[in-house]
């Protein structure tokens, strides 16, 4: 199924108010429910040897944890009223290291740590939607600057990530390597 060109694209972050929405993508064919977003982000030590179905619930609460505390996990990007991608980002401090060089001023950089945006909204800009939003966002909560970690568009994994050229596009340059395919790139603020 091809969903017809989105209309109007709006962004909001996420508050208890919309986690629905958040849970909706998450949670549809194709979601990353199995990680709920939670593995770049500080938590505590998780039972590897409990069922799927369990580690799955134990991510979303977390995730519903963060939101009800007032924390910023990331954003949604709807067409419409029907949410349509998802884009984790927040303080860098909410993050597990990402790669690169450790940031100057920690308490004020942010990061984008992966995106979802389901089959049928693909192609259609989202992506590069939510990165601006979340320029502005960060900006707007004081952030000196915004890192993100994304690979080749040829690359075989980390696809979740995002793709260089487009981090390019809005101004990001490559500071560093983590591994061999994400390339961490950052975008000053002030």
């Amino acid at each position: 199924m091809v969903t017809e060109l989105m209309t109007q694209i709006t962004t909001r972050p996420v508050t208890t108010e919309n986690f629905a929405d958040l849970a909706a993508l998450m949670e549809a064919r194709g979601g990353p429910d199995f990680c709920w977003c939670m593995a770049f982000r500080d938590k505590p030590r998780e039972d590897k040897t409990a069922p799927a179905a369990s580690r799955k619930a134990w991510r979303k609460g977390l995730m519903q944890a963060r939101v009800k505390a007032g924390g910023q996990v990331g954003l949604l990007a709807y067409d419409e009223d029907t949410p349509a991608g998802w884009c984790s980002t927040g303080p860098m401090s909410e993050f597990r290291r990402l790669g690169g060089p450790k940031p100057e001023e920690p308490g004020k950089v942010w990061a984008i740590s992966c995106f979802f945006v389901p089959r049928s909204w693909r192609g259609q800009g989202l992506m590069r939607e939510m990165v601006l939003a979340t320029i502005d966002l960060a900006r707007f909560s004081g952030a000196s600057e915004l890192r993100a970690s994304p690979v080749a568009p040829d690359a075989p994994s980390y696809r979740f990530q995002g793709y260089v050229p487009l981090f390019q596009s809005l101004g990001f340059k490559e500071i560093a390597m983590a591994g061999n395919r994400r390339h961490i790139m950052r975008l000053p603020l002030r």
